[in-house]
C-alpha cells in the first residue's frame, strides 16, 4: 500500500477532533479507586523453562473487579539486586505467549514484565486470562464490547488491569519501582499511553505504532480491522453513533497523551492501514511530557520498525533507566 494518509508535513501538525469528556479525570480516578479496593494479591511462581540466561516467574494479580490476570516476569539469571523495570503490553488478539519469546529486555539487564490481555490470546500468541464480564451485543472482536456505556466498555477493564500490572511488577523485590518504563506495540502502544497518564511516576513510555488513538479519524479513514469493527457495529446500531463516540472518548490515546508526564518515544509507519499515521501523530502531537520523539518508517505497514525500533528503544531506555 502506498502512502494514503496526510503528507508528512501535515501529519506533524495534525490535531484530533476527539472531544474530551468533562469528567475524564474523575472517571479514571473512580475506576482505579474501585480496583484498588481489591487486594493486589500478586503471586510469583518460578517456572522451569530450560533457559539458562534468564529466570521466569508466572505471575497472577488482581486486576479490574479483582479478577485474576496473568503475566510473566523475566529477569537476568542470578540477579540479586533490584533492576530497572520494563512493563510491556501486547498487541490485539494476542496473549503473553511463551516465556522464551520474551528475552530482549532481560538480555539487556532489565526486569521485564509482560501482561496478559484479558479475553484475548487466541489470535497469534496464547493467553491465559479470562474476561468474566459479559457485555451487550457486540461485533466480533473486542473493540465494540460494551461500547455504548463507558463503564461497561471492554477497555475500561484492560486499562485498569494495566495499571495494576505495573503495581504487581513493582511489588517484586527484583524490580526497582523508581526506574519503571512501559511499552507496547499496536494495542500495547495504546495501553502504554493510558498507563503513562494513569501512573504518574513512570520514568519513560515507548508506544510503538499505537492503536486506540484519535477514534474519530481512525474509524473513518481505514477499512482494516480492528477499527473497522466500530463501523460494522454502527451499520446495525444506526442510532448509536453519538453514544459510541461518547464512550470512545474516555479511551482515546489522544486524551491520555495530553496527560503524559514522562519522556516518550513513539513510532509510526506511513503505510500503516491498521493504525493510520494521522492517528498516531494525533497522540504524538498532543503529548504533554517533558520530551518526546517519533521514529518514522516511510515504507512500512503495521509491522512498523520491528527490530529496528527495538534497537532504538534499547539505546533510549539505557540512558533513561540506567545512567
Amino acid at each position: 500500500m502506498a502512502h494514503f494518509d496526510l503528507p508528512l508535513d501535515e501529519l506533524r501538525t495534525w490535531r484530533s477532533r476527539s472531544v474530551e469528556p468533562e469528567d475524564f479525570d474523575v472517571f479514571w480516578a473512580d475506576t482505579l479507586a474501585e480496583a484498588r479496593g481489591h487486594e493486589l494479591g500478586a503471586r510469583y511462581e518460578p517456572v522451569e523453562t530450560g533457559l539458562r540466561t534468564v529466570e521466569v516467574y508466572d505471575v497472577t494479580f488482581a486486576g479490574f473487579g479483582g479478577h485474576p490476570v496473568k503475566g510473566w516476569l523475566v529477569v537476568p539469571a542470578g540477579a540479586r539486586d533490584p533492576l530497572p523495570l520494563v512493563v510491556e503490553f501486547v498487541g490485539y488478539g494476542g496473549g503473553r505467549g511463551l516465556p522464551h519469546t520474551h528475552l530482549l529486555w532481560a538480555s539487556a539487564g532489565f526486569a521485564h514484565f509482560v501482561m496478559d490481555t484479558r479475553g484475548q490470546g487466541s489470535g497469534w500468541a496464547g493467553g491465559a486470562t479470562a474476561d468474566p464480564v459479559g457485555s451487550a451485543p457486540a461485533y466480533p472482536g473486542f473493540l465494540t464490547r460494551g461500547i455504548e456505556d463507558p463503564h461497561a466498555y471492554y477497555y475500561r477493564r484492560v486499562f485498569t488491569d494495566a495499571v495494576r500490572a505495573v503495581e504487581a511488577a513493582r511489588a517484586h523485590p527484583l524490580t526497582d519501582a523508581a526506574r519503571t518504563a512501559v511499552t507496547g506495540v499496536s494495542q500495547g502502544g495504546g495501553i502504554t499511553l493510558a498507563v503513562g497518564a494513569l501512573v504518574p511516576d513512570v520514568v519513560a513510555i515507548a508506544p510503538d505504532v499505537p492503536f486506540l488513538c484519535d477514534f474519530p479519524r481512525a474509524t473513518t479513514i481505514t477499512d482494516r480491522v480492528p477499527y473497522r469493527e466500530v463501523g460494522h457495529y454502527l451499520k446495525t446500531h444506526r442510532g448509536s453513533v453519538e453514544r459510541v463516540a461518547g464512550t470512545l472518548a474516555y479511551f482515546d490515546g489522544v486524551h491520555f497523551a495530553a496527560r503524559g508526564r514522562a519522556p516518550a518515544l513513539f513510532s509510526v509507519a506511513l503505510e500503516d492501514l491498521t493504525c493510520p499515521p494521522s492517528t498516531v501523530f494525533a497522540a504524538f502531537n498532543a503529548y504533554a511530557g517533558p520530551s518526546k520523539a517519533i521514529e518514522v518508517y516511510d515504507f512500512n505497514d503495521h509491522e512498523g520498525g520491528g527490530p529496528f525500533q527495538e534497537q532504538v528503544q534499547l539505546r533510549w531506555l539505557a540512558v533513561l533507566l540506567t545512567d
